[in-house]
C-alpha cells in the first residue's frame, strides 16, 4: 500500500485513538481526520473532544450526533429480534460498530480521504466489524491498523508512548480497564478481569447500583410497545433516546442488568467481561412477557431460532449484509402484533413480571382456565396423544420382543 495523505481515524478520545493520531503522521506523514460518533456515551467522554484531538495532531474532526439513529434503526431492530449472544451478553458494543464506521466511511469519501484507520486490537471482535464494514461500503479505501503493524503490544505500552509525547489520557498502570460506553450499555475489560477465576471488583461498576444497597422498598415500571418496539414509559409517550435514558435510571436504581460473562470471540478466543445494561435488561424481559401473549407457539420458537443467528451475525459484525436485512424484514413481520404493555416489579436486581396485555393477545381464558368450558373438549385429547405415541409404542413393543 502506498503512503495515504489523508487518513479517516475512528476516533473515541479513549488511550489507543489519542495515541494513533501522532503515530499515523510519524509513521505516515499523513493528515489525520477524526470521526467520533455521539451514541449516547455520556458528556464527560465527549468534553473536550475535538480540543484533545487537534492537539494530538487532528487535522479535522467530527463528532456527529447519532444518537437518535441509533436507538431508533438499530437498538429497536436489536430489541424486535429478541437477539442475546451466548445467554447474556445484550450487544451493546456490537451493535453500535456498523454505525460509527457508516459514519466514519460517509466524512472519509466527503472529505477527501484515501484511507481510514481504527484503533482495534488485533485479538478483538472490533476490527472485524469495523473492517466488514468498510468493505461493504467503501472496498477501494485501504485500511490501517495500527495494533496489527506497530511495537506497543501492551495498554502499558501506548501509556507509556502517550506520556512520552505528553498526549493527556485517563489510563494509567494501576487503573487500567478498557471500557466502552454507549446509551445501551458499557463494558468493562482488563485489569483483573482477564483472570476469569477473579471476582470482578466492586470498583469496576459504573452505572448500577449494587443490588445490596439498592432500594428495600421494589419499584415498578411500565413499558408499552407498538409492533415490537418500546414506545412508552408508565403511560407515557417518548422519542427513542429519551425513553432508553429514563429506563436507564430506572434500572441501574435497582441493581438492574449487570453481567460477568466469559465470551467466545469472533477471532477464537475466549475472554471475560462485565457489562451493565440496564435499560435494556428491563426492554427485552418485557419484550419476551409480550410475545408470550402474542405469537403462536410455532412462530414464537422459530422466532427463538432466527433470534441466535441474528446475535452472531451481529457479534460478527454481519450488519451489511442481504441476511441480516432479509432477517429484519421476518422479525418486523413477526411483531405486527407484538403491542402492548408489560409491567415489571424491580427489586435489588432482579425483575419480575406483574402484569401483560395487548389487544392482541391469544391467551384466550375460557380454554385455559381449570374450569370446564365448552370451547376445548378434553376427550380430544386422547386421540391426538394415541397419534403422537404411536411410534413410541411401536418402539416399545419391538423392544419388547427382543428381550
Amino acid at each position: 500500500m502506498s503512503k495515504p495523505k489523508k487518513v479517516a481515524l475512528a476516533y473515541s478520545g479513549g488511550l489507543d485513538t489519542s495515541v494513533i493520531i501522532p503515530w499515523l503522521k510519524e509513521n505516515y506523514g499523513c493528515e489525520v481526520v477524526a470521526v467520533c460518533g455521539d451514541i449516547g456515551q455520556g458528556g464527560d467522554e465527549l468534553a473536550g473532544l475535538e480540543e484533545k484531538a487537534r492537539r494530538t495532531g487532528a487535522a479535522e474532526v467530527y463528532i456527529e450526533d447519532l444518537r437518535e439513529e441509533f436507538v431508533s434503526q438499530y437498538l429497536w431492530k436489536l430489541v424486535r429480534s429478541g437477539a442475546v449472544y451466548e445467554h447474556k451478553y445484550l450487544l451493546g458494543t456490537s451493535i453500535a460498530r456498523p454505525l460509527l464506521a457508516r459514519k466514519q466511511v460517509e466524512v472519509a469519501l466527503a472529505t477527501g480521504c484515501d484511507a481510514l484507520a481504527h484503533g482495534c486490537t488485533g485479538k478483538g471482535n472490533d476490527q472485524v466489524r469495523f473492517e466488514l464494514t468498510y468493505k461493504a461500503l467503501a472496498p477501494h479505501l485501504p485500511v490501517i491498523a495500527p495494533w496489527r503493524e506497530w511495537d506497543i503490544v501492551s495498554r502499558e505500552d501506548a501509556i507509556a508512548y502517550a506520556r512520552a509525547r505528553n498526549i493527556p489520557i485517563a489510563a494509567s498502570t494501576t487503573k487500567i480497564y478498557s471500557r466502552d460506553r454507549n446509551i445501551w450499555h458499557i463494558s468493562h475489560e482488563g485489569g483483573a478481569l482477564e483472570d476469569p477465576g477473579n471476582a470482578a471488583p466492586d470498583e469496576i461498576w459504573m452505572l448500577t447500583k449494587s443490588p445490596a444497597d439498592a432500594p428495600d422498598t421494589p419499584g415498578e415500571v411500565t413499558i408499552g410497545f407498538e409492533k415490537g418496539a418500546p414506545v412508552s414509559v408508565d403511560g407515557r409517550k417518548m422519542k427513542a433516546f429519551e425513553l432508553l435514558e429514563t429506563l436507564n435510571q430506572v434500572g441501574a436504581e435497582h441493581g438492574i442488568g449487570r453481567t460477568d460473562l466469559v465470551e467466545n470471540r469472533f477471532v477464537g478466543m475466549k475472554s471475560r467481561g462485565c457489562y451493565e445494561t440496564p435499560g435494556g435488561s428491563l426492554i427485552l424481559f418485557a419484550m419476551r412477557e409480550l410475545e408470550a401473549l402474542t405469537l403462536d407457539r410455532n412462530t414464537l420458537h422459530y422466532k427463538q431460532q432466527r433470534a441466535l443467528e441474528y446475535a452472531e451475525m451481529v457479534y460478527n459484525g454481519l450488519w451489511y449484509t442481504p441476511l441480516r436485512v432479509a432477517l429484519d424484514g421476518f422479525f418486523e413481520k413477526v411483531s405486527e402484533t407484538t403491542t402492548g404493555e408489560v409491567k415489571l416489579r424491580l427489586y435489588k436486581g432482579n425483575i419480575v413480571p406483574l402484569a401483560r396485555q395487548s389487544p392482541h393477545s391469544l391467551y384466550a381464558l375460557d380454554i385455559a382456565s381449570f374450569t370446564m368450558g365448552a370451547s376445548y373438549d378434553q376427550k380430544d385429547a386422547l386421540g391426538f396423544i394415541n397419534l403422537v405415541g404411536l411410534p413410541i409404542k411401536v418402539r416399545a413393543a419391538m423392544a419388547g420382543k427382543s428381550r
